[in-house]
């Protein structure tokens, strides 16, 4: 309702992958210097190679093809590990259906969890770690934080079969 008065920015760390650190801004003509001034003067090394290949991937389309296949596949995923978690009632997920995470709350000690998780190839945070003081987690659920988007697609069925273990455990 303002484009004069409106930037949008976006980050490809979560598409592309945080190494990266490119990112971008859609600016009203009249900020454009300013902004460009302002990032002069606070990192004048930028990567160029990297920034080309995203203005090219974004011209061409092919990074929003790339953000619609991800999502389509990141979805699929959640589905599955809630589906898991839907055989293991002692296990409550959190949280909307979108980005790459899970979070499933318990009342089952979350350090023998994410032990046999470990034991079992499987890299997870746990709740408790989570928190501002976790001296004071105590009488605070514990859970685990479980991410879907790092792995391969074969590699991702393995792992839902051994967290399905651990969990039965």
């Amino acid at each position: 309702m303002a484009p004069d008065r409106t930037a949008y920015c976006g980050s490809a760390s979560k598409t592309l992958g945080p190494a990266l650190r490119l990112g971008w801004l859609a600016l009203p003509p009249h900020l454009v210097r300013p902004v460009v001034e302002a990032k002069e003067r606070a990192d004048l090394y930028t990567e160029t190679l990297g920034q080309l290949v995203l203005a090219e991937l974004i011209d061409t389309h092919a990074y929003d093809r790339h953000v619609r296949a991800a999502r389509l596949r990141y979805r699929r995923r959640r589905l599955l590990l809630h589906r898991l978690l839907d055989r293991h009632p002692d296990f409550t997920p959190h949280g909307v259906p979108a980005g790459l995470h899970t979070l499933a709350t318990t009342d089952r000690e979350e350090a023998a969890l994410l032990a046999r998780c470990a034991e079992l190839g499987i890299a997870l945070s746990g709740l408790t770690e989570l928190h501002h003081d976790p001296a004071a987690a105590p009488g605070r659920p514990g859970g685990l934080l479980i991410g879907f988007a790092a792995t391969s697609d074969h590699g991702f069925e393995r792992a839902l079969h051994a967290l399905d273990e651990a969990l039965a455990s």
